[in-house]
């Protein structure tokens, strides 16, 4: 913030952030799991900053990057407390920064059998409870031979070789995602983009734009830059043309309806994700790595509600959806998480501890990465019933969070 109109309270601060992301202080207490009261008494200096796990809570919320800006005292970021790092994240970001010099003597991958071997990566990412371990032994090579591919290759091939290097860069994005990296999910998604466009391919500019969506999200980039891309985007596809252009059509809206729905816009969030509900229900199949189908529109009602401050209606949306029909054990995990969100809004602890434990038999690695699940057990590590305050110590030991 600019040290001219830099508040200097705590509350103050809170108060600043809150008006810059369009939220009410009910939207904000919701979302925090405390009342509008509550968020009152903190911009007004009746209470003192919350605990740790509370206040990166906050800080998700209002999309703060640095608590610094929060406390206004020494800098300390998010992922200071909330983010977990994966043992590869070094190599992984050394293979995505650097830009090796393609040697005279290396030869391309064939356009075809790079599209296959990104297919596999795919497969890999949705169909392992460690997706992080297990795409981590294979994206340095594939980044390697996308981008020589991207340099040597010529014509229809080179485009199809980009199209292809856009989503390593997208499952690199998805390694990287809530680790202290910021910076570089950021410039993976750019990176993925750029491909996408010299590829000169909607379908992959609209996977890019799905996956930007994320990057700006995570970023706290204000929404409307996230809606003019997706509106953009939608524009250059013909969802009547065929299926893949639908698919990433309803795409498209689902991610206009999760960017206004998290600034509380419900009749607008909720028209689009009925036109995305729509382009489900008229595809024949699930988009084969973008998953888009009517089980995961169904799934994100789920986020759509909790973002809303709606509790009731996302544990409504929670129990008419069969999280089984989703072939992903990362989406499956992730969505019983947002599960989990809409019960501790609820202040139904014990159904979000028994939610928060199932996440973690589906994917350990997809709980041990997401912030609200991090700081979510170590809250109810201290605010839970004896039940509740069990189950969350054991689980925050298998994630390896300190103790309570």
């Amino acid at each position: 913030m600019d040290d001219a109109r830099t508040p200097m309270s705590f509350g103050e601060r809170v108060e600043f952030f809150r008006k810059r992301a369009g939220m009410t202080r009910k939207v904000l207490g919701e979302l925090c799991g405390r009342s509008e009261e509550w968020v009152k008494a903190l911009e007004k200096g009746r209470l003192l900053m919350p605990r740790v796990p509370l206040l990166v809570r906050l800080a998700e919320v209002l999309e703060v990057g640095d608590l610094a800006e929060l406390t206004g005292e020494q800098r300390l970021t998010t992922a200071t407390y909330g983010k977990a790092r994966h043992e590869k994240a070094d190599e992984i970001a050394r293979a995505l920064v650097s830009y090796p010099l393609v040697c005279g003597d290396r030869e391309p991958v064939p356009a075809a059998e790079l599209a296959a071997s990104v297919r596999q990566a795919w497969m890999v990412w949705h169909g392992s409870a460690h997706q992080r371990t297990a795409v981590a032994a294979v994206l340095p090579r594939l980044l390697s031979d996308a981008r020589t591919s991207a340099r040597l290759l010529e014509g229809r091939e080179r485009r199809s070789a980009l199209a292809s290097l856009a989503q390593v860069y997208h499952l690199v994005q998805l390694y990287l995602a809530f680790q202290p990296v910021p910076g570089l999910v950021m410039l993976a998604g750019d990176r993925a983009m750029q491909a996408a466009q010299d590829a000169d391919d909607p379908h992959a500019i609209a996977a890019a734009a799905w996956y930007m969506n994320h990057v700006y999200r995570e970023a706290g980039e204000q929404a409307e830059a996230r809606l003019e891309l997706a509106h953009q985007v939608a524009g250059l596809l013909r969802p009547d043309a065929s299926e893949t252009d639908r698919a990433l059509w309803g795409l498209q809206q689902l991610a206009i309806a999760l960017s206004l729905a998290r600034t509380g816009r419900k009749g607008e969030a909720e028209h689009h994700f009925d036109l995305a509900g729509r382009a489900a229900d008229a595809l024949t199949a699930h988009h084969p790595w973008l998953l888009f189908g009517r089980a995961m529109v169904d799934a994100y009602a789920i986020t759509i509600y909790a973002d809303l401050a709606d509790a009731h209606e996302a544990t409504r949306q929670a129990d008419r959806t069969d999280l089984s029909k989703l072939p992903s054990a990362t989406r499956r995990s992730f969505h019983l998480i947002e599960t989990a969100r809409a019960y501790h809004l609820k202040r139904e602890p014990l159904a979000a501890v028994h939610l928060l434990n199932r996440a973690y038999e589906i994917s350990p690695e997809t709980i041990g990465f997401n912030l609200f699940a991090r700081s979510a057990v170590q809250e109810l590590m201290v605010s839970g019933g004896p039940t509740v305050r069990e189950d969350a110590r054991e689980l925050a030991g298998k994630l390896r969070l300190p103790a309570a």
